[in-house]
């Protein structure tokens, strides 16, 4: 129930305005992959160096986030997150009139900055704002409004690109973002200034001994590793290498390859509710989380290497791929079941670093490997060369598979009761 003094709507104001800052985030993200000629042609670049560019996303992203976390526990989320927002659509915009490499990169790293802000916001005021037994549901809808920014980045993106050029394209979405961040500043609060909820502790001061805290437990980093394996597989296929590949390998247009990159994004919108809804219903993590991550596994699989396979089968694939995906979300659920309610976006930041570690290394990897195999650019890399490079992704997966047999995570009863101190947090 929310206070008397705030309007009924507000919290679901507040979580649309933070999912609409997710959009954004995917959008930025994954623009690259629908841009890979334009972009390697506009800033002479091989494939090493494309994968730099998009990764300088990534770089900036990892430095920012390992201090996100204590700053929106620690200060206004509202104000923090309107000026990331601001941030990122600068960076955008910048992007758009870039006329060399080393502006380019400089703008990508200023996306990544402000979009490190994004999850850990969105779940800062999750915790503030909804009670702790809807916190699975609301991390599954997390996905839902981030996968929907990737299919925009995606198809619609490439089409608007198709009509008014790349860096037309990105002028309109750095002034949605821009818009994004005065809602933001407008409609959003903080907390409730009563609650009736054990996550709202709005006075709270995280100390250093509450982070040391959180670093030691090893269950935070076996979530940590297992995030940054079992998403990174998505973002680089789907934020990059995946749109020349199906190009490459299944003969069909950019914009159809992007439409087709799209059903994976679709795949984890409905995937990451539903997963993490049966969870709930379970009252179970762990098995569900193995039997998803088999599923991506061998879904990716036959997408990578089944090359005969018709347009429509890949799609199902893809879609299937990105759905079984969806239960990384649950990694979230389990770090804050585990750890002390006052550190919820110090334990999200930290479990979302591994995305940024593994994603920052992975994309300039798989494009310095095709360029050791196939020398050129994206329109001459053999299919055998993308074959070897992305079998580092199946690696990723089989490693998260392989996390999980060492994860203790809360079962039955266990993970609906939410720690209240961190004494008792480290009963686990």
């Amino acid at each position: 129930m929310m206070p008397s003094s705030h309007p009924r709507p507000l919290p679901y104001i507040i979580l649309a305005l933070s999912a609409a800052f997710l959009f954004y985030k995917y959008v930025m993200q994954v623009f690259p992959s629908i841009m890979t000629p334009a972009l390697q042609s506009t800033f002479h670049l091989s494939g090493a160096g494309l994968g730099n560019l998009a990764a300088s996303f990534f770089y900036a992203y990892l430095v920012t986030q390992l201090f996100v976390g204590v700053w929106l526990d620690r200060y206004s989320p509202r104000l923090l997150s309107t000026l990331a927002i601001a941030i990122a659509a600068i960076g955008t915009g910048w992007f758009a009139i870039a006329t060399h490499t080393a502006e380019a990169l400089l703008a990508r790293a200023l996306m990544g900055a402000g979009a490190a802000f994004a999850t850990v916001s969105y779940m800062k005021l999750s915790a503030n704002w909804f009670p702790p037994h809807r916190f699975a549901l609301i991390s599954g809808l997390l996905a839902t409004a981030a996968m929907l920014g990737a299919i925009f980045g995606q198809a619609p993106l490439a089409a608007l690109m198709d009509h008014v050029g790349w860096r037309h394209s990105l002028l309109i979405c750095s002034v949605v973002g821009l818009t994004i961040a005065v809602l933001f500043a407008l409609f959003v609060r903080d907390a409730p200034t009563t609650s009736l909820t054990p996550t709202s502790h709005v006075r709270y001061r995280v100390s250093w001994q509450d982070i040391k805290t959180l670093l030691t437990k090893r269950d935070n980093w076996i979530l940590t590793l297992y995030s940054g394996v079992i998403f990174t597989p998505l973002a680089v296929f789907g934020g990059l290498w995946g749109n020349p590949f199906i190009v490459a390998a299944y003969h069909t247009s950019n914009t159809k390859a992007a439409s087709l990159i799209s059903c994976i994004f679709m795949g984890l919108a409905v995937g990451a509710p539903i997963l993490g809804f049966i969870s709930d219903r379970l009252a179970k993590r762990r098995p569900v989380m193995l039997f998803s991550a088999f599923c991506a596994l061998m879904s990716l699989a036959c997408v990578v290497y089944w090359n005969t396979l018709p347009v429509f089968a890949v799609s199902i694939f893809l879609f299937s791929f990105g759905f079984f995906t969806g239960a990384f979300m649950l990694c979230f659920a389990i770090g804050k079941e585990m750890n002390a309610a006052t550190l919820a976006a110090s334990v999200v930041a930290l479990i979302n670093t591994g995305d940024s570690i593994f994603g920052s290394f992975t994309e300039p990897f798989i494009g310095q490997v095709l360029d050791w195999l196939s020398p050129g650019s994206v329109d001459t890399y053999s299919i055998h060369s993308y074959h070897i490079a992305l079998s580092l992704l199946l690696i990723y997966l089989v490693g998260g598979l392989v996390l999980l047999c060492f994860l203790r995570a809360p079962e039955g009863r266990a993970f609906s009761q939410e720690p209240a101190s961190l004494a008792e947090s480290n009963a686990f």
